[in-house]
């Protein structure tokens, strides 16, 4: 009997240690799994960081050329202003078909790089899109209704970056 407690108390020494170490190696795969877990969320969170950058980099880029291209709609109005000036004869010679040309070639520029113009007459004024610089008594126009443009007002990828100046019905 003796013989067979000594084996026996070395075997319970064995199973206690084998436990001991199976809790230790659980424990350590915990951390290992947290240690992933929070590798992963650093991963994602920085590919989320660098598709933000991207983003920002991009509006800031086509936003950055709203400025010039405020410039440029100061010219493409008044263009616009002297081709509407021009009479049914003069739109016959070769000068004012240039003119024309010209201006609807600055349109098409202006519509490639993202710029629209804003609809006026006949809308609902919307704070958002239009500078009401007067009211008039309009009939057959519903209050608040645009019945004059003043100035025309556009928008860039759909951002308005120069609201319309009209003229509102009372």
């Amino acid at each position: 009997m003796d013989t067979k407690n000594k084996s026996s108390f070395p075997k319970a020494m064995e199973d206690k240690e084998i436990e001991k170490l199976k809790k230790e190696l659980e424990e350590e795969k915990k951390k290992v799994e947290e240690y992933l877990n929070g590798w992963k969320r650093a991963q994602a969170d920085y590919a989320n960081r660098e598709k933000e950058i991207k983003k920002d980099k991009e509006n800031w880029i086509k936003f950055a050329h709203a400025g010039l291209i405020l410039r440029f709609l100061e010219i493409y109005d008044h263009f616009k202003q002297a081709v509407n000036h021009i009479s049914e004869e003069e739109k016959k010679s070769e000068w004012s078909k240039g003119i024309i040309q010209i201006k609807e070639q600055f349109k098409n520029l202006l519509k490639s790089l993202g710029v629209a113009e804003i609809k006026t007459v006949g809308e609902k004024f919307d704070l958002q899109k239009h500078e009401a610089i007067a009211k008039e008594k309009s009939e057959g126009s519903d209050k608040g209704a645009i019945i004059k443009e003043i100035q025309p007002g556009y928008t860039m990828n759909g951002e308005v970056i120069k609201p319309a100046k009209v003229i509102i019905s009372e």
